[in-house]
């Protein structure tokens, strides 16, 4: 399945240690030209423990009580840690479940440059 950046995919997300894997959500934040061309996509891990949203700049908040929260296809209020990123095969995603709209997008990138140390 090809995925779009902005995309929140449910993926097949195997442990770093290959001992087995665990269905979750993700955000893909790689580019729509590479996601077209590769078999591969960039993507965030989303969790439902949100205690480090509001301090960490490498975190974002997706409130599912907003209107882009709702248009993220997330049933609880989740985080989108962007220290924890990786590269899963498209097989692994299993599909999309909803879209960040831009200015979600926009705070996306925020955070892509906090972890990644870009000023």
């Amino acid at each position: 399945m090809k995925a779009r950046r902005g995309d929140v995919v449910i993926v097949d997300y195997p442990y770093s240690d290959a001992s087995g894997s665990r269905v979750r959500p993700a955000l893909v934040v790689q580019g729509d030209l590479n996601n077209t061309r590769l078999t591969s996509t960039i993507v965030a891990m989303i969790t439902k423990n949100i205690q480090f949203a509001a301090t960490e700049p490498a975190h974002l908040l997706i409130n599912i009580d907003s209107p882009d929260g709702k248009r993220s296809g997330l049933h609880v209020t989740s985080a989108v840690s962007f220290n924890n990123l990786f590269t899963v095969h498209e097989q692994l995603v299993l599909k999309t479940i909803g879209r960040l709209p831009p200015p979600l997008m926009l705070q996306v990138d925020e955070c892509l440059k906090a972890a990644l140390g870009i000023a």
